[in-house]
């Protein structure tokens, strides 16, 4: 029973990993993080 019960805990708990692929929608053409005001200025 107490093996149930672990496994239920373990479960819960890596139910709430979530794995993010390494891109992102704002990337520059440099390659590297540009933030939506800066873009909008053309400073990237």
């Amino acid at each position: 029973m107490k093996r149930l019960v672990l496994l239920v805990l373990v479960m819960s708990v890596l139910s709430g990993c979530v794995v993010y692929p390494n891109s992102h929608p704002h990337d520059n053409r440099n390659g590297g993080f540009c933030p939506p005001g800066q873009a909008k200025k053309g400073n990237c």
